[in-house]
C-alpha cells in the first residue's frame, strides 16, 4: 500500500511525542563540531532544502554540452560535468554560441577559460610504504574527507563532512556510503557515519529521494536502497529505539520514492509496470530499477550515443532509459540486464524486476514495521509486517531457479527467468529472505562456480564489463559472508572472507594501494573492463577490508575459554 498522508502525518506526531520524551533521558553522543561549522551545517540543513537545485549542465550548457563530450575534450566525460563554471551557464552557454562561429575558434581552449577543477586533497597523497594496510586505510579517512556546503557546479550543497569514494568519484555516493560506513565503525569513527546518514536524509527532504550522489546530474536516480540498514548500524551504537524512530520519517520517505507508481499499476489492466513498481502476473508487487529521464547520461553522454548507434526514437529513449537504469543499479554494466550476454547494445534493464533490489525493500519494510511495533502502533506495524510478508513470497515464487537453484533476476516482460545468474543471488541470504533448504543450495552455488583464488566473481559471463567475470567487488563480498553466516555457512563464509582479504593485502602489498574492485580470478592482476579505468581510493573496498580485518582483531583480543 503506498504511503498516504494520514500515515505520515501520525509518524510525525508519534515519533516527535516519543522522541521528545525518551530525549530528556537518554543522552545523545556529542560530536565536537567547531562552532562555525556547527552554524554552515545548520544553515544548509535548513536553508538548504528550501533551495531549488540548479539544472543539470546537459540542460543547462545545451549545445556546448554535447560538442565538449562528443568531442572528446576530455577521456573521461565525468571530468567536464564535475567542472566547475567561471559565470552562469546560460551566460557561458550564449558566449558560446557567438564565440564558435569564428574561424580561429578552439573548443578546448573555451572550455578552460570558463571552467575549472575544484581542487581536492588527495592531488598530493603519497601512501606511506610502512604503514599496514589497517593503518592506511585510517588514514585514508581524512584523505577522502570532504565538506560541500556551497552549491559548486554540479556538485550539490549538503550540510555535513563526507567520505567520498576516490578517483574520479567526488561525491557522497549513496550506496557506496553503506560499506564504507562498516569501515568508519570499526575504526570508531562513528562521527562520520551519523554525519553521512544526516546527509542522506537531509537530501530526502530536498528532493523526496536520496539520489545516486550529490550531484545535479544524478537528481534522476537513486541507488540500491541501502538507508535501513545504515540506520540500523548506526542503532547497533546508538540507542536502538531512539535510532529508529528518529529515523522513520526517512525511511518512509525512502519507501514512499520506490513505491510510487502503485497506485496506477494496481488501478489499470493494461499497465504492468510505472516508474520503479511491477505488477506480477498474481497481483503481487514488485520493483525495478528505473530513471526518469529518457536521455544520455550527462557524465557518459557519448559512451551511450555510441551505444545508441543508429537508433532513433522511442527505441533510442528506451535504450537511454534501460542504460540509467542499470546506472540507478550500481552493476553499470553487466550481462545481466544484456538480452545478448556480449552485447551491451541489447541492455533491457528495465525489463527486468531485481532480486537484490527486492530483497532491500523486504528490508524496509521490515525495519518500518519493527519500528511501529516500537512505537506501539500495531496496526501500522501489521501492514508494513505483510507487505514485507508478501514481497518475501513473491521474491521466492519469481525469482528461485529450481532448475539452477539459486536466485535469479526475473523478466516480467516474457513471464521468465532472466537465466542469468550472479552474485545478486546471496541477497536473499542476507536479508535473511530465502528457506535454509534455499541457503543450502545456494551455498552449494556459490563454493562450486563463484569462489575463487581472490573472492567471489561478480556474474560467470566475461563479457568486457566491469561487472562481470573476473572481477570482484567488496559489496558482493560482505552480502555473501554475511548472508552466509545467517545460515550458518560459516567455513565458506571465512573461506570467502580470507580469499577476499588475501587479494586485496597482495594488491596493497604491491602497489600500496586499495582499489574499486579487483580481479579475483587472477588475484596478481589488476582488474579492468567498463567505462573508464581503474579507480583508487576505494572507499568501500576500504570499509570491507578494515569491517571484515576488525572481525579477527576482535577474536583475538578475546580470552579463550
Amino acid at each position: 500500500m503506498a504511503l498516504d498522508v494520514l500515515d505520515l502525518l501520525l509518524t510525525f506526531c508519534f515519533v516527535t511525542i516519543i522522541y521528545i520524551s525518551m530525549h530528556k533521558k537518554i543522552p545523545k553522543i556529542k560530536i565536537r563540531i567547531p562552532k562555525e561549522d556547527a552554524i554552515k551545517s545548520a544553515l544548509v540543513n535548513t536553508a538548504g532544502s528550501l533551495i531549488l537545485a540548479k539544472a543539470s549542465p546537459d540542460d543547462a550548457l545545451g549545445e556546448l554540452f554535447k560538442d565538449v563530450q562528443q568531442n572528446r575534450i576530455y577521456d573521461d566525460g565525468m571530468t567536464f560535468v564535475d567542472l566547475i563554471p567561471r559565470a552562469r551557464m546560460n551566460q557561458i552557454r550564449k558566449q558560446y554560441h557567438i564565440a564558435k562561429s569564428d574561424p580561429s575558434f578552439n573548443l578546448h581552449d573555451f572550455v578552460r577559460r570558463h571552467f575549472y577543477a575544484y581542487e581536492t586533497s588527495t592531488i598530493d597523497y603519497q601512501s606511506n610504504p610502512s604503514h599496514t594496510p589497517r593503518q592506511h586505510i585510517a588514514e585514508l579517512w581524512d584523505v577522502l574527507e570532504r565538506r560541500n556546503r556551497v552549491d559548486r557546479g554540479s556538485l550539490i550543497a549538503i550540510p555535513y563532512s563526507y567520505i567520498v569514494p576516490g578517483g574520479r568519484f567526488s561525491a557522497q555516493y549513496y550506496w557506496d556510503s553503506y560499506f564504507t560506513m562498516l569501515g568508519l565503525a570499526a575504526d570508531g569513527r562513528w562521527d562520520m557515519v551519523e554525519n553521512m546518514i544526516k546527509n542522506a536524509t537531509y537530501m530526502i527532504r530536498k528532493f523526496g529521494f536520496i539520489p545516486t550522489a550529490n550531484r545535479t546530474y544524478f537528481l534522476s536516480r537513486s541507488q540500491p536502497p541501502f538507508l535501513s540498514h545504515m540506520v540500523r548500524l548506526l542503532a547497533k551504537h546508538h540507542n536502538r529505539k531512539l535510532t529508529l524512530l528518529e529515523h522513520l520519517p526517512y525511511l518512509l520517505g525512502e519507501y514512499r520514492f520506490w513505491m510510487n507508481g502503485r497506485r496506477i499499476v494496481m488501478k489499470l489492466d493494461e499497465t504492468d509496470a510505472s516508474r520503479r513498481v511491477v505488477r506480477m502476473p498474481d497481483g503481487s508487487i514488485l520493483n525495478r530499477y528505473y530513471d526518469n529521464k529518457k536521455t544520455p547520461r550527462p557524465e557518459s553522454l557519448r559512451e551511450d550515443v555510441e551505444t545508441a548507434g543508429e537508433s532513433e526514437g522511442d527505441r533510442a529513449e528506451k535504450l537511454y532509459l534501460d542504460l540509467r537504469a542499470a546506472a540507478e543499479s550500481g552493476w553499470d554494466f553487466s550481462s545481466r540486464w544484456f538480452a545478448d550476454e556480449k552485447e551491451l547494445g541489447t541492455i533491457h534493464t528495465t525489463d527486468i524486476v531485481p532480486v537484490d533490489l527486492n530483497c532491500l525493500l523486504f528490508h524496509l519494510e521490515s525495519t518500518i514495521a519493527e519500528t511501529y511495533q516500537l512505537m506501539y502502533q500495531p496496526l501500522l506495524a501489521r501492514k508494513y509486517r505483510r507487505l514485507a510478508e508478501k514481497r518475501q513470497a513473491a521474491i521466492v515464487k519469481y525469482m528461485w531457479d529450481e532448475d539452477e537453484e539459486f536466485f535469479v533476476d526475473y523478466n516480467f516482460r516474457t513471464g521468465s527467468s532472466t537465466g542469468r545468474v550472479t552474485i545478486a543471488g546471496a541477497f536473499p541470504l542476507f536479508t535473511k529472505v530465502a528457506t535454509p533448504i534455499q541457503a543450502k543450495m545456494v551455498a552449494a552455488r556459490i563454493k562450486k562456480d563463484f569462489l575463487k583464488k581472490g573472492g567471489l566473481v561478480t556474474t560467470l559471463i566475461e563479457s568486457g564489463q566491469q561487472w562481470d567475470w573476473p572481477n570482484g567487488w567488496a559489496p558482493m563480498q560482505w552480502i555473501a559472508i554475511q548472508g552466509l553466516r545467517e545460515y550458518g555457512h560459516f567455513a565458506l563464509a571465512n573461506k570467502i572472507k580470507k580469499s577476499w582479504i588475501d587479494a586485496c593485502l597482495f594488491t596493497y602489498k604491491e602497489k600500496l594501494k586499495m582499489v574499486e574492485k579487483y580481479n579475483v580470478v587472477t588475484p596478481h592482476r589488476l582488474s579492468g573492463g567498463g567505462e573508464y579505468t581503474l579507480q583508487d581510493g576505494f572507499g568501500w573496498t576500504n570499509g570491507v577490508l578494515a569491517a571484515l580485518l576488525a572481525e579477527d582483531d576482535i577474536n583475538r583480543r578475546e580470552p579463550k575459554n
